[in-house]
């Protein structure tokens, strides 16, 4: 059995057969840099959107804005921090000691 022809991919665009691409200068080189980590930092602001989406009670599986995941994720916080000076105040009533680390 004969091993598969092997050929270069076609040029491309602008490029001539046999032709190599240019070097990029320093400027394109920082420029794409820049815009390599600007895309990193846009997909995980993206990714702990979704994940605010997933914990937070109301926004999973619903098409969300960013405003929208923001006031409702302070909501929750607000909420839980309502029940949890509650279940302090449950606590004191009982007699129990509640250390003070966890009431702050």
């Amino acid at each position: 059995m004969a091993a598969p022809s092997q050929q270069a991919p076609p040029p491309g665009p602008g490029l001539e057969e046999g032709d190599r691409p240019r070097p990029l200068t320093e400027a394109e080189k920082k420029a794409n840099h820049i815009a390599s980590a600007e895309q990193k930092r846009r997909q995980a602001i993206r990714e702990g959107f979704d994940r605010l989406s997933e914990i937070v009670p109301g926004l999973k599986g619903q098409a969300r804005s960013e405003a929208l995941v923001l006031k409702k994720t302070l909501d929750f916080a607000r909420q839980l921090m309502q029940e949890r000076k509650a279940l302090i105040e449950e606590l004191d009533a009982l007699g129990e000691h509640v250390d003070s680390e966890i009431r702050l």
